[in-house]
């Protein structure tokens, strides 16, 4: 149960801003082999290969792909932060990469994978392990750390990691139960009885500051930095978590089956689904039996109930018709004035967990009476509790620029955010200032507590996107014409179907298509295109348009003062293609298998953002059919925070003469491609702010593949 002596269910995440250089590493160390180790031990319960290949959670890949994703993702940000320049395998850094779950764009046909087998999957998380050991070991590392410190992208890589040890648990916990097994180091609570009755409780109303100082001396998430303020009304809170014996009122009283206590949403996810009870619960016809992870159990009636935000929400309005009283599930600022009037240490400061938290007591829940903060319960640990919060960024939020998707496909109002940690949530979720988000459909360790409160809930409605790289990109597709230069991608987008007159255009890929002009412009003569790009700040706008057909975001005009937009499809005649269309998250130089059989790439603005152009460039020729055409475009601006010096394949000097880029896309791409015409040049435009803008002559060059 130990890894070098330490107890893989009792690790805290490390205080970064104290001790010495050399005392840190080897904490950080220790730290990645319990999380790595501990990762593993998960996996031990399933009882046959086959488990790992289930899909259990349709929502959600088997569990081989979170066996392999945790460990690609360190390769894959330390590649990204430029602490590595070598793959291990480039078939598994594409194929295990992106895990967000439930984002729209997530690939989640098995149609597309042939997975590889479990001793495949382990040797390759081996080899992993031993290239971050090592470079925890060698990397220069300066105290304190902070998000600009190398370290930082070892941490984000445990922390990750320990983020899936909760999710992956939720999955198994779906497995048929003959496919798992109860092994000793995930012992369940053995307590449990009837349920205590439950109480509102009065809280004090006050002022809450959430968000914290790039200085923080804990890790954090980029949605966790920030500044927010809060006025809470007074308001009262059950004193217990709703027990399973507390919501077993709501579904004797066919609450499942009644609209009026259901949101549009909910209502919708309850015809759906069919549910008549909480996931967990089994109906036998002695009553109800309950899950575990690995374990069926006669009902333990006073731990929490698990459910989902919109049976919560259901839940709640149930109370409040019976009660009469305004109740509600509590917001993230009433959860943190909770939480702070009773004083909790922060997890790495705490002697023992003060709730059933960070695996320090049992790998289930317990009741709902167990631990005690004061007059309430549970305030932090055994099950994470809904809000009715939307998660959004904090005034002051930015992306870190080597996960820049963490949060920010989540801030699209259709995710809640859950706080207080469950009996899994370790490392980074057992902190108080963590900030995790589920769509609201979505099962995690999870339940309720709810308030009764006067106050009223502002809930944020059309979003202005603030990233100012996705809002200049979103007027770059979608805004004004400047300077009489064409709107950039739909000239892409015409000149690419001027090459293709007279041959098939069933297919076309669209590389590097931010937020997805050129891609949507293709559908008017292609049966289908595929957009791909590394940012999933861009997909995620691409996909708003395509789902929603419009988006909002916000321009600088001058120093502070923004003006507000709105790009519509219809505005540019595009609503009546989108469904022919499709965007993926991915990386240029190592896409999946199933990115292939095109008669059209389209990589414009791509080559010398790439840090391997020579890969893409004697590789592309596998993805288009023979016939098909190659359209490429680039400034070739050549910068060594893109592209090391050494991978820059123009623009540099051979024998002591000038070679341009054009002369090494054209020496790389002919053993497989023959030129169509001369290069042409394209001009574009990209607005700063009203008074400054980019004006950039691309160089366009389109190539047939001829073998």
């Amino acid at each position: 149960m130990s890894e070098n002596g330490m107890d893989l269910r009792n690790t805290r995440t490390p205080i970064l801003s104290e001790g010495n250089a050399e005392e840190k590493r080897e904490e950080i160390r220790r730290y990645f082999h319990a999380t790595y180790s501990l990762d593993e031990q998960l996996y031990e319960t399933l009882a046959a290969e086959k488990a790992f290949y289930l899909r259990p959670e349709p929502l959600r890949h088997p569990l081989v792909f979170y066996l392999g994703h945790t460990a690609v993702f360190y390769i894959n940000k330390l590649l990204v932060a430029g602490i590595t320049t070598e793959r291990i395998n480039p078939r598994f850094e594409s194929m295990f990469a992106v895990g967000v779950d439930e984002m729209s764009w997530d690939d989640l046909n098995d149609a597309h994978y042939d997975w590889p087998t479990l001793a495949e999957v382990k040797a390759y998380r081996d080899r992993v392990r031993g290239v971050v050991d090592e470079t925890i070991q060698s990397m220069p590392l300066a105290m304190p750390i902070d998000w600009d410190n190398p370290f930082w992208v070892i941490l984000m890589g445990i922390e990750h990691q320990r983020i899936h040890l909760e999710t992956s648990s939720v999955i198994i916990r779906r497995l048929p139960i003959e496919m798992v097994k109860q092994l000793p180091l995930w012992s369940i609570c053995p307590e449990s009885g009837e349920a205590p009755q439950n109480s509102l409780i009065p809280v004090a109303g006050g002022h809450v500051t959430l968000g914290k100082t790039k200085q923080h001396p804990l890790y954090g998430w980029d949605n966790e930095f920030g500044r927010q303020e809060h006025d809470v009304w007074d308001f009262s809170v059950s004193r217990y978590l709703v027990s399973n014996r507390e919501y077993l009122g709501f579904v004797e009283d066919r609450g499942y089956d009644q609209e009026r206590f259901w949101t549009p949403e909910g209502w919708k996810w309850a015809k759906y689904s069919q549910a008549r009870h909480p996931l967990f619960w089994i109906d036998s016809p002695a009553g109800y039996r309950f899950r575990t992870m690995a374990r069926i159990i006669d009902m333990p009636w006073n731990w929490p109930v698990e459910v989902n935000y919109l049976e919560a929400k259901a839940f709640c309005n149930w109370l409040a018709e019976k009660s009469g009283k305004p109740i509600r599930l509590p917001t993230e600022a009433e959860w943190y004035r909770l939480r702070d009037l009773h004083d909790i240490p922060d997890q790495p400061y705490w002697e023992k967990a003060p709730g059933n938290i960070n695996l320090e007591h049992w790998a289930s829940s317990c009741p709902v009476n167990h631990f005690q903060f004061g007059e309430f319960f549970d305030v932090i640990g055994n099950v994470w509790q809904w809000t009715e919060t939307p998660i959004t960024g904090f005034d002051g939020f930015q992306i870190h620029p080597y996960y820049d998707d963490f949060s920010t496909p989540t801030f699209d109002t259709q995710h809640n955010l859950i706080k207080g940690g469950s009996w899994i949530s370790t490392g980074n979720e057992a902190t108080r200032d963590s900030r995790y988000a589920f769509r609201r459909h979505f099962f995690q360790h999870a339940g309720l507590r709810y308030v009764e409160s006067e106050q009223p809930l502002v809930m944020p409605e059309a979003m202005y996107e603030t990233d100012t790289a996705v809002s200049q990109y979103c007027e770059f597709h979608y805004g004004n014409v400047y300077f009489n230069v064409p709107n950039f991608p739909a000239r892409c987008a015409e000149i690419c179907c001027d090459y293709t007159q007279g041959r098939p255009r069933r297919a076309a890929l669209d590389l590097g298509c931010a937020v997805g002009r050129a891609s949507l412009e293709l559908a008017r003569q292609f049966d289908r295109v595929t957009g791909i790009d590394f940012s999933a700040r861009f997909i995620r706008i691409a996909l708003a348009l395509k789902e929603k057909g419009n988006v909002h975001y916000e321009l600088v005009e001058e120093g502070e003062v923004v003006s507000y937009h709105e790009a519509r499809l219809s505005d540019a005649g595009l609503d009546g293609v989108a469904d022919r269309v499709v965007f993926f998250q991915g990386d240029a130089t190592n896409l999946k298998p199933q990115f292939a059989g095109y008669d059209l790439i389209l990589a414009a603005n791509l080559l010398d953002r790439l840090s391997d152009p020579r890969r893409f460039l004697e590789t592309i020729h596998e993805r288009l059919e023979v016939g098909g055409v190659l359209v490429l475009t680039s400034p070739y601006t050549w910068l060594e925070e893109f592209t090391k010096k050494a991978n820059w394949i123009g623009g540099i000097r051979k024998a002591g003469e000038p070679y341009m880029t054009f002369d090494g896309v054209r020496d790389l791409l002919g053993p497989h491609f023959a030129l169509l015409g001369p290069p042409q040049n394209v001009e574009f435009v990209i607005r700063e702010t009203r008074r400054k803008h980019q004006h950039t002559i691309a160089e366009l060059t389109a190539w047939e593949r001829i073998r």
